[in-house]
């Protein structure tokens, strides 16, 4: 598997991800991409970066690993944090070191 870098994401942002949740899928729409440093870590051998997603749902998924899929990328498993709510959706934050 290559490893996942900010230019994945970042010509993506608006776009919607499936994630896999027991039988069926979830939209997660990919918010943001942003990086959290400019140098590379020296054990990961990438920038680190972040992603925020929003989900319209109601209801609040916890924090755990869950594979989307998106029609670029493939899919890859994302570990998603719950981090705030708004008027459209809670917002869930994938952090790559």
């Amino acid at each position: 598997m290559e490893l996942l870098t900010l230019d994945h994401f970042s010509s993506h942002v608006n776009e919607t991800y499936a994630a896999r949740i027991n039988d069926g899928e979830v939209p997660f729409v990919l918010v943001e991409a942003r990086a959290l440093s400019t140098q590379p870590q020296p054990m990961a051998g990438r920038v680190p970066f972040s992603l925020l997603f929003r989900n319209a749902s109601a209801f609040l998924f916890p924090q755990q690993i869950y594979p989307m899929r998106h029609a670029s990328i493939g899919e890859v498993g994302i570990f998603l944090v719950p981090v705030a709510r708004e008027r459209e959706g809670f917002l869930y934050q994938a952090v790559f070191n």
